[in-house]
């Protein structure tokens, strides 16, 4: 079987090898992307298990990023990675998941093995949404 293959979106160089070597070390296909627009062409030419979307980036909006990933790829799972502990509401209902950065590494796997085998129309996922509103 295939490893997923998964894409990291932030703008700092540094963050992105260390996430793509984590990611990697646990069996993972890893692409990076340091911009929406890049993220978005690799997307029309890759297909990819999830995205995992840095919030604040220079130059980028997080949230502007997810609404396009999830206009043009409705399926595809966004996990969230912030140091921010309280999120706007309007983007956490464009994500799947939401990781601050201090829960990082441990807690990013089983959220993605969660995220890409229950799917964005799982019982659960829109269980969880509700409970959130």
């Amino acid at each position: 079987m295939e490893s997923p293959t998964l894409l990291c979106i932030d703008d700092l160089p540094q963050a992105l090898e260390l996430r793509k070597a984590t990611l990697e070390s646990h069996g993972y296909c890893v692409k990076i992307a340091s911009s929406g627009h890049t993220a978005i062409k690799m997307l029309e030419e890759t297909s990819v298990a999830a995205v995992l979307l840095e919030y604040k980036q220079e130059g980028m909006d997080a949230e502007a990023v997810a609404c396009h990933i999830k206009q043009r790829f409705p399926n595809l799972p966004i996990i969230l990675l912030s140091a921010y502990s309280e999120m706007p509401e309007r983007i956490l209902w464009l994500v799947d998941e939401y990781v601050m950065k201090s829960e990082l590494p441990e807690r990013l796997v089983p959220i993605i093995e969660r995220t890409h085998r229950l799917g964005p129309h799982s019982d659960k996922r829109l269980q969880r949404k509700e409970a959130a509103a």
